[in-house]
C-alpha cells in the first residue's frame, strides 16, 4: 500500500524546512520515491510576472543530489512544442493529463522518454489567482492506479505552497524592476514607513540624454520612447554587471549607485568598477547608433557624470504614496556635474572627489560654478 500521508501533513503544516520551492519539491519527490510511487523524473513550471522571464522549471530527478532550476522564456511559453504538450493541456484545462511517451515526437516531452520514461503525468497547480501551472510526473515502469492516487493526493497543498512561493517571487521581481535590486530586498524586509533611510557611501551616477529637446520636436512620441529605451538599454546591463544598483528614470535622466562600505576599503574598486561600467556604455551606444542609422534614424548621444559621497537612502514621499531612492548634495553635485558633459563635448565627467580616489589618468577640465552648488567644483575627464 502507497502511504504518502506524512509528506501531506508536512505540505499542509508549510513544508517545515524547505525554504525554497526547489527544497519543497526535493523532499517531496523523494518522499513519493521512497513511499513506494516509481518517479525517475518531475518538473514543476510555474509562470511568473517579469519583463523577460516566462516562469521557471523545477526539475527533479532519480539519484541527483538537487532540484535543477531553469528559467523559461515568453518563446518558449507560446512555442508550439510547449502548446501543444501535455503540461499545456493540463494549464489550459485544469484537468489531469496522462500520456504514454514511448516514440513521442513532442520536444517537451522528449527529455523524459530519452531518460527511459514511459508513462507521464502531466497535473494542473491551481492557484487561487484562477491559474493553472503545472507539475509533471514521469515513470520508466509506469504508474498505477494507486501511483496516481497518491500523486493526487499531494498535488492540491504543493500548489498551495507553491502559490505562496510563486507570490514572494512575483513581489521580488516587480519590486527589483521597478526600484533596484537592493532598494527591492528592502521594502520586503519592512523598510515601508515614511522617512524610513539610512546613510551610506557610494559612487553616484548620473547619466542624461543629450539633445532631448529636438529630438522630441524632430521624431514622434513613439519614438522618442523607443530611444529613451534604446539609451537606458545601453547603460543598465553595463551598470549591474559592475555591481551598481539603477535606482531611478528623470525623465531622460538616469540615476545610479555603487554603495561601498569605507571601513573595507573598497571604494577605489567601486570607482574603477563605475568607469568601466561607463567605458561599456558608450561601447554599447555605438553599436545601437549604427542600427539607427543604418535604418536612417538620428543618432542619441548621452553623458555621465560620476561623484561619491554620503547619500540618503531610503522612503520619501507622504501618506500612501512613497518613493525609494537617494538624496542629498552629494546626488545634486552629481547632477549638475553632468550638464557640462554636453558644454564641454565630454562623454564622462568626474567630480575631484572621484577623479583623485578612482586614481586614473585624468585630465582637468576648470573651475565651475553649478547651480544650487556652493562654491566653484573642479571636474576632470579620464584621459
Amino acid at each position: 500500500m502507497i502511504d504518502v500521508q506524512t509528506t501531506f501533513h508536512w505540505l499542509v503544516n508549510g513544508a517545515e524546512g524547505a525554504k525554497t520551492p526547489d527544497m519543497m519539491l526535493q523532499r517531496m519527490c523523494d518522499d513519493l520515491l521512497g513511499a513506494g510511487v516509481p518517479v525517475h523524473r518531475a518538473e514543476a513550471f510555474v509562470r511568473t510576472l517579469h519583463p523577460n522571464i516566462a516562469g521557471r522549471s523545477f526539475v527533479w530527478r532519480d539519484g541527483q543530489p538537487a532540484v535543477v532550476v531553469e528559467e523559461r522564456s515568453f518563446a518558449y511559453l507560446h512555442s508550439p512544442a510547449f502548446l501543444q504538450s501535455p503540461m499545456a493541456d493540463a494549464c489550459r484545462t485544469g484537468e489531469y493529463v496522462r500520456m504514454d511517451i514511448r516514440g513521442t515526437e513532442l520536444e517537451t516531452v522528449q527529455c523524459n522518454a530519452r531518460e527511459g520514461c514511459v508513462d507521464l503525468v502531466a497535473a494542473p497547480l491551481k492557484f487561487l489567482t484562477g491559474q493553472n501551472h503545472v507539475v509533471t510526473f514521469a515513470s520508466r515502469d509506469g504508474f498505477t492506479d494507486e501511483h496516481i492516487a497518491a500523486i493526487r493526493l499531494l498535488v492540491p497543498p504543493l500548489a498551495r505552497l507553491g502559490e505562496i512561493f510563486a507570490l514572494l517571487r512575483t513581489a521580488t521581481n516587480l519590486l527589483s524592476t521597478y526600484v533596484g535590486r537592493n532598494a527591492g530586498s528592502r521594502i520586503l524586509g519592512g523598510q515601508i514607513q515614511l522617512g524610513d533611510t539610512d546613510s551610506l557611501q557610494a559612487v553616484i551616477w548620473f547619466s542624461d540624454l543629450r539633445g532631448f529637446t529636438s529630438l522630441a520636436q524632430r521624431v514622434s512620441p513613439a519614438d522618442v520612447i523607443r530611444a529613451l529605451n534604446e539609451l537606458f538599454g545601453c547603460q543598465i546591463p553595463a551598470i549591474e554587471a559592475a555591481g551598481g544598483e539603477v535606482l531611478k528614470f528623470i525623465g531622460d535622466g538616469l540615476l545610479a549607485i555603487f554603495p561601498f562600505d569605507p571601513a573595507v576599503g573598497q571604494s577605489r574598486e567601486h570607482c574603477l568598477a563605475a568607469l568601466e561600467a561607463a567605458r561599456l556604455s558608450f561601447a554599447n551606444l555605438d553599436q545601437q547608433n549604427a542600427t539607427r542609422v543604418a535604418a536612417g534614424e538620428p543618432e542619441i548621444h548621452f553623458g555621465v557624470a560620476l561623484h561619491l559621497g554620503e547619500v540618503s537612502y531610503g522612503n520619501i514621499g507622504g501618506a500612501n504614496r512613497l518613493d525609494f531612492t537617494c538624496i542629498g548634495p552629494s546626488v545634486n553635485l552629481a547632477a549638475r556635474l553632468e550638464t557640462l558633459t554636453g558644454k564641454l563635448g565630454r562623454p564622462i565627467v568626474m567630480s575631484e572627489a572621484f577623479a583623485t580616489l578612482a586614481a586614473v589618468p585624468a585630465e582637468k577640465l576648470g573651475e565651475f560654478e553649478l547651480k544650487g552648488v556652493v562654491g566653484t567644483q573642479s571636474a576632470y575627464a579620464p584621459r
